[in-house]
């Protein structure tokens, strides 16, 4: 049985209409970091925060998974009816709903989820489609103590454990529309280099030697989908 490892990133939801973080017309030009993304700024003037990540959250209802999405949906569908002797996991640094949307189910968030919140009074972390703000009550314990469910800078990405043990049972690894430089997600590559096949989807090789055994470049809504075709008809 293949077992494969998908990281994504930002660049396969961009091929959605979702802007990016970082970037010429990145979400961080018109913010500061330290204001919307860490826990200091959510300290500093929460309403701020709030606004910012209920305006993402609107913006979901105005985008849909798109082939690149959909590609890996249908190769974890083909695992579960028995068409593709394998398994995929996904791996995501994107705080959005798009691959839950096309039909994968093994999907982990490492960075959290803008429809989910996280009260930090009791833990609960329910989902959430609407606007939250500084008085919105916890629906467990109703204290007005919800923040967005998203890791910010300094703190620590979310699954680690089980990310690890997926990484080393691997035999390849698929890095997906990702900058390759926010850690720790940069640093996966390097850690199945003993034991996996690695692939590279990106729009841009990346300057320098590469640590990826193959590297396909082109819009991941055409690579992807002919990737997985691919798997499928071995």
């Amino acid at each position: 049985m293949q077992r494969i490892v998908v990281l994504t990133g930002a660049g396969i939801s961009q091929e959605s209409g979702l802007q990016t973080f970082r970037g010429p017309d990145g979400l961080w030009n018109n913010e500061h970091i330290e204001d919307i993304c860490t826990p200091e700024g959510f300290r500093r003037d929460p309403l701020r925060v709030d606004r910012f990540y209920n305006n993402l959250r609107a913006g979901l209802t105005a985008v849909q998974p798109n082939a690149a999405h959909l590609a890996l949906a249908g190769l974890e569908q083909a695992a579960r009816d028995g068409r593709w002797q394998g398994h995929l996991t996904i791996i995501t640094q994107n705080i959005d709903d798009l691959h839950e949307r096309a039909g994968s189910h093994d999907v982990i968030h490492m960075h959290g989820e803008l429809l989910r919140l996280r009260c930090t009074g009791c833990g609960a972390t329910p989902a959430w489609h609407g606007d939250c703000f500084p008085d919105t009550p916890c629906p467990a314990c109703h204290g007005p103590t919800l923040r967005p469910d998203i890791v910010w800078f300094g703190e620590m990405p979310y699954h680690m454990d089980t990310i690890t043990q997926r990484l080393a049972a691997c035999d390849l690894f698929v890095a997906i529309g990702t900058s390759g430089v926010v850690y720790p997600a940069a640093g996966f590559v390097d850690s199945v280099a003993d034991h996996a096949d690695t692939m590279l989807f990106n729009l841009e090789a990346r300057s320098g030697p590469s640590p990826f055994d193959q590297t396909i470049l082109g819009p991941a809504t055409h690579t992807v989908p002919a990737w997985t075709q691919a798997l499928l008809a071995q």
